[in-house]
């Protein structure tokens, strides 16, 4: 994994490397404040996908080689990525009841 803008956008190594050392890229959306004050909004410069999509990706992939392939770890690894998908769904339940979802706080 290489960061090419820490936080927010990543270049992946494929696993199998071949002679044209091709990658994927990850892109998270990434978002600045806006405004003046104490609460800003908060805008998007760059689209791209989220924690929450790449973890419900993942958990996905583990059913997935589970069900051709089933182990404890593997049961594990998908409860503890279940397990971070509910708390971050939490967590902007919490911010939107207190509305300051897509907004930074000062």
């Amino acid at each position: 994994m290489k960061v090419l803008t820490e936080g927010h956008y990543y270049e992946l190594e494929h696993f199998e490397k071949d002679e044209s050392g091709s990658s994927e890229s990850l892109q998270f959306i990434e978002k600045v404040p806006k405004g003046e004050g104490k609460v800003q909004d908060l805008v998007t410069v760059n689209n791209g996908t989220t924690n929450e999509e790449v973890l419900k990706v993942l958990i996905n992939r583990m059913n997935y080689l589970q069900a051709k392939f089933p182990c404890r770890e593997n049961a594990i690894v998908i409860t503890k990525l279940e397990e971070s998908l509910m708390w971050l769904e939490k967590r902007t339940v919490d911010r939107i009841a207190r509305n300051v979802e897509g907004k930074q706080l000062k």
